[in-house]
């Protein structure tokens, strides 16, 4: 019987079909990115993605009659990406990792399954990048036991199956998942099509055969992940690699994670030995010049399941055009114009003339509302000129009303920055603790007012 080509035109930002070619894509608002692909050939056979991503149908049950098992973890040998994956590589799991040119991802999968052959667990590393050469060479460099390692230089997912029936590996590496393809699917690889259909196939493969996968992904010039946005609910765990300001520093962080906590960073040191675990993150944020300046501030985040201590910057400075500007890096822009407004309304600051500038020093990204405080102090520091205490750090969610609300895991903030060194904290009045922590003295405040008074007596 002749089969039918089918062929769709789907956005190449976003994945988004449409019956017919248009200018601009409604799903993600992109221009020009609309293409025609050709998705095979139709016959009479279902196809086997028609199980879903788990690749195998089952009967209906009560969710009660589901048996429990304990998940299985493979350990990497570097707690820094262990603690990222939510404590090892959970078998039968298929995990994104993606990253800017250089960043370092096929150097962190690299070591990590040299150290997991090490431990007798048998591991493939399929190519589709780099020649085996290369990567002989980067693992000579690296001092990494060559021996234990499979090499397979290979695109077409078919095969990879192929050899991996044979071999029966416990952990695959597919690097990368933008350069293989699948044979049903007749587009080029890394379109659209492709990235979804390989990627479907490879984890139906390794849901059926539990086996572990890593696939290396690439990014797009606004560092978001290129391919369909399908592919990242079809996998289990998506984490980034990224650098820092300062180039030798890289953070893995952790955006979707069925098997961990989501937002979970790990943080790596680059050198000619490779990625090498930093154990003091906060010491890597907080590389502070020893003659303070106004403006310069220390908080608390937590990221994950541990506190991190960061600097967050402000600079006031009279606006010399008709239009101040307010900038920053590091946070929403959005809350930056919120926490003015609340300055001005409820502290009697008026900022309105002057432009100001925030920075999270060292590249990181702050997600949550625990540095409000730190920024309204860094803000008013440099506006009046006043130096902060190398020995003082601040966090607390601020209201639209003024107040300082409290923030979780408070207790586990002040401990690891009393362990730092520092001295004096000013935190909301609910995070005060019970007991007395041994060389800190407690600021309790409940109102901006309240924390702006303590401000001007340090």
């Amino acid at each position: 019987m002749s089969k039918k080509k089918h062929s769709a035109f789907v956005c190449q930002q976003c994945g988004a079909d449409y019956p017919r070619w248009g200018g601009q894509c409604t799903s993600c608002g992109e221009w020009n990115t609309i293409k025609e692909v050709r998705l095979g050939t139709a016959g009479n056979e279902r196809p086997n993605r028609s199980l879903g991503y788990a690749g195998s149908a089952s009967e209906v049950k009560l969710l009660s009659d589901v048996s429990l098992v304990n998940t299985e973890r493979i350990a990497t040998g570097m707690s820094e990406f262990d603690r990222v994956l939510g404590g090892g590589i959970v078998t039968g799991s298929v995990v994104l990792i993606g990253g800017a040119p250089g960043a370092g991802k096929s150097t962190l999968l690299l070591q990590a399954i040299a150290n997991i052959a090490v431990q007798g667990v048998s591991v493939l590393y399929v190519s589709g990048e780099e020649s085996l050469q290369q990567i002989a060479e980067r693992a000579h460099r690296l001092g990494l036991p060559a021996d234990k390692i499979m090499m397979l230089a290979e695109t077409s997912v078919q095969r990879i199956c192929d050899v991996l029936d044979e071999i029966k590996p416990k952990i695959l590496v597919i690097d990368s998942i933008q350069v293989v393809y699948t044979q049903d699917v007749e587009s080029a690889p890394g379109s659209v099509s492709q990235v979804r259909e390989s990627a479907s196939y490879l984890t139906q493969y390794a849901k059926k055969h539990h086996i572990s996968i890593f696939m290396v992904g690439h990014v797009t010039k606004d560092q978001s992940l290129a391919g369909p946005m399908t592919l990242s609910h079809i996998v289990d765990t998506q984490v980034m690699l990224s650098s820092t300001d300062d180039a030798r520093f890289r953070v893995l962080r952790a955006d979707k994670n069925r098997f961990g906590s989501v937002g979970e960073l790990g943080f790596f040191a680059m050198d000619s030995a490779g990625l090498k675990e930093v154990k003091n993150p906060s010491a890597m944020f907080l590389n502070r010049p020893d003659k303070p300046s106004p403006g310069s501030v220390v908080t608390v985040l937590w990221e994950g399941t541990r506190p991190l201590l960061v600097e967050i910057q402000a600079l006031v400075t009279e606006c010399q055009y008709g239009n101040p500007r307010r900038l920053a890096v590091g946070f929403d822009q959005n809350r930056l114009a919120m926490l003015l407004a609340v300055l001005t309304r409820h502290g009697g600051i008026f900022t309105a003339n002057d432009e100001i500038y925030a920075n999270v020093v060292g590249g990181i990204k702050v997600t949550e509302t625990s540095s409000d405080l730190a920024i309204i102090v860094g803000i008013v520091s440099s506006f009046r000129d006043k130096i902060i205490p190398h020995d003082a750090f601040f966090f607390g969610e601020i209201g639209l009303s003024g107040e300082i609300r409290p923030v979780a895991n408070g207790q586990a903030r002040l401990n690891d920055a009393a362990k730092h060194g520092f001295k004096k904290a000013v935190i909301p009045k609910a995070n005060a603790p019970k007991k007395r922590i041994e060389g800190l003295q407690i600021y309790p405040v409940a109102t901006l007012l309240e924390a702006l008074d303590v401000l001007s007596e340090l």
